[in-house]
């Protein structure tokens, strides 16, 4: 998209060098050594802690230490937390300590963990009642607001996971129900995180305008927060060079890509780090840059590793490879493409399972709430029948003190049993109106429902698109062996777009058979008349699916058969 754009690269000069030398030397360590000293101080408070509280404290801390530093540390000393707020009955303290573990756990690509998790943090956030017990609340907070703005960051956890679902309409939702709650405690770095995601989302759905004016807020809102918490600001600065590169402004892409490095480095940020390196190599790339590319290729790498990003690695595999093939650096490139491929071959594997988990632990939910909501309505049902029960008994001491007063006992009957068979009717109507009412309830529900594996449908049949192109190439270059394999691929896309119909079939067919209003009784039927329609319905059906298909079929009934008792 930018390959016919100028670009003019600004050398830098030896003046500068030196300068950004003089920067590394002193501002950097300096700050790497007070987060040093700091991190020290943490385990030295957690080892000599005299209570529960402070020791939770400490871990809570330590696990937002270690975010994007250290996953698999940030949700140890977050479970650990967990742990100690349940002991203490701290509700607002364990949902804080919930939303520490969700993110990493989300980076790590454990879904399904991070929405229980989420969820359970939502169930505390949502309650008022949670406010009762808090502890160590900051300067000028309150329950209510140490709770709304948690309330605030189970919204951003939610959209976030829609990322990796590819509904960004869905995530750009549970961004402005965080916005309002941020909004209302007026909390800065809430809104900057949330004005960055929304950012993000934006450009996923290609409107640029749209991701830059956010991205922008978001830098806006860290302007106003202590720099010692602004540690997710250059991650920022490379959406917006990513934005402007989009836009085909590569000065600007650059320049944002190298403020997004300095930025993290000086926070100690490894992972936004090698982001931005990944992305300056990308753009040295497009413009035949090899030796600039590869030097930041490698440097990404590196950051990547120290933390575990896999996926991240993958790209800087990728690419490292991409620059030795251009070197004519034969083996180099192919070990590192091996490397690549390999390390892929592994992460789709896990993340489509756990992304099945996430689908299925996010409609067991939904069942849940469909079981709860189904005892409700029994509950109901249950107390209108003992009303209409209660009615029932009412009519009928009417009917015994007008047989008793007016000795017209047979005329009384009738009455009663007029009363009575409008009764049973009005209870099979109010039974069936409950029906269709709980329906109209679910619906919403099984709708959303119905949406999951249609996304499926949609998603696996755009790839399917794509592989049948590349089976193509591979075929017009002989590769028979690369074509089978993306045939093989297309097979599999094939078989869940066939899973996932069959999930929304069924949804649907239990909707219309809860929708029946048939109550059992057997009726006088003509039997001939139903078997001859429903044996036509089942001809007519074939042909619908298959326009080739035909069939002659023959029928002989007995006439003197007459009507029968069936349901």
């Amino acid at each position: 998209r930018v390959q016919h754009l100028s670009f003019n690269y600004r050398l830098q000069t030896n003046c500068m060098k030196k300068y950004l030398k003089i920067v590394l030397l002193f501002s950097l360590p300096v700050f790497i050594q007070a987060q040093q000293k700091q991190l020290e101080n943490l385990h030295r408070v957690l080892k000599n802690a005299a209570n529960d509280t402070v020791r939770m404290d400490a871990y809570n801390k330590l696990g937002g230490f270690y975010d994007d530093v250290n996953l698999d540390s940030s949700v140890y000393y977050g479970e650990k937390g967990i742990s100690l707020a349940r002991k203490l009955k701290l509700k607002l303290n364990e949902a804080e300590m919930l939303m520490i573990t969700c993110f990493p756990l989300a980076q790590m690509g454990n879904y399904p963990q991070a929405f229980k998790v989420l969820m359970k943090a939502l169930e505390i956030t949502e309650d008022p009642s949670s406010e009762s017990n808090t502890w160590h609340l900051l300067k000028g907070q309150t329950p209510q607001s140490y709770r709304v703005r948690l309330l605030g960051y189970t919204h951003l956890g939610l959209g976030n996971l829609y990322v990796y679902t590819g509904n960004y309409e869905k995530q750009i939702t549970e961004f402005f129900e965080a916005k309002k709650n941020a909004e209302s405690i007026k909390d800065s770095l809430l809104l900057a995180f949330i004005y960055a995601d929304a950012g993000d989302a934006y450009f996923n759905l290609n409107k640029l305008d749209s991701a830059l004016s956010f991205e922008k807020l978001a830098l806006k809102c860290y302007s106003a927060i202590p720099f010692e918490e602004r540690k997710y600001e250059g991650g920022i600065y490379s959406s917006i060079g990513g934005i402007y590169q989009q836009l085909g402004n590569i000065d600007l892409a650059r320049k944002n890509y190298e403020r997004a490095v300095e930025v993290s480095e000086k926070q100690n940020n490894p992972a936004h780090t090698g982001d931005a390196y990944l992305q300056l190599a990308s753009l040295f790339q497009l413009f035949k840059k090899t030796d600039s590319g590869l030097l930041y290729a490698k440097k990404a790498f590196v950051a990547f590793n120290n933390i575990g990003k896999e996926k991240s690695k993958v790209l800087a595999y990728r690419m490292i490879s991409d620059f030795y093939g251009d070197h004519k650096m034969t083996d180099s490139s192919f070990a590192y493409l091996r490397l690549a491929t390999l390390l892929n071959d592994s992460l789709d594997r896990i993340e489509k399972k756990k992304l099945q988990e996430l689908q299925i632990a996010g409609f067991n939910e939904q069942l849940r709430l469909q079981e709860l909501e189904k005892e409700r309505t029994e509950t109901q049902n249950k107390f209108r029948t003992s009303a209409m029960l209660a009615g029932l008994g009412v009519f009928l001491l009417i009917g015994l003190l007008l047989y008793r007063n007016n000795r017209q006992k047979q005329k009384a009957n009738k009455v009663l049993e007029k009363t009575l068979t409008n009764l049973k009717s009005t209870q099979t109507q109010l039974i069936q109106s409950e029906k269709m009412a709980s329906l109209g309830e679910l619906t919403a529900g099984i709708a959303h429902e119905i949406q999951n594996p249609l996304n499926f449908v949609n998603n696996f049949s755009e790839v399917s698109n794509e592989l049948i192109g590349e089976m193509n190439v591979e075929l017009d270059k002989g590769n028979i062996n690369e074509a089978k394999a993306v045939a093989l691929d297309v097979k599999q896309n094939l078989e869940k777009i066939n899973h996932h119909g069959k999930r929304a079939d069924a949804i649907v067919k239990g909707m219309l058979q809860h929708s029946l209003s048939n109550t059992g009784q057997k009726e006088q039927t003509d039997i001939n008349t139903l078997a001859d329609e429903y044996s036509r319905l089942s001809y007519h059906g074939l042909r619908a699916k298959d326009k080739n298909f035909n069939a002659d079929f023959k029928t002989d009934f007995d006439e003197s058969i007459g009507k029968i008792n069936i349901i």
